[in-house]
């Protein structure tokens, strides 16, 4: 029923593809208007509305490296760097 169609970004000019999957999930949730940007200028957008996170430095406590981590850390639960997360994270 949708066709994929190549539309312009009115922010960056570039021509984007909104895919038939995106026409059809625009339509059950009842939006009537196309996207006016990309991806990328939407991403974008997002970020410049969002307060910039304060990020703390702790030790992790597997390596003994730097983590920096987006929470105030606690003596009471250890803390790892983003290496040894997703170690322990796929284990």
């Amino acid at each position: 029923m949708y066709e994929d169609k190549t539309l312009t970004c009115k922010d960056c000019g570039n021509e984007f593809v909104f895919t038939a999957g995106e026409q059809e999930f625009y339509a059950e949730r009842g939006f009537q208007n196309e996207p006016q940007r990309c991806k990328a200028c939407r991403d974008a957008r997002k970020q410049a509305t969002r307060a910039p996170r304060e990020m703390f430095t702790a030790v992790c406590a597997e390596c003994g490296g730097e983590a920096k981590i987006p929470f105030q850390p606690s003596d009471d639960r250890p803390v790892y760097c983003s290496d040894c997360f997703a170690k322990k994270k796929n284990q």
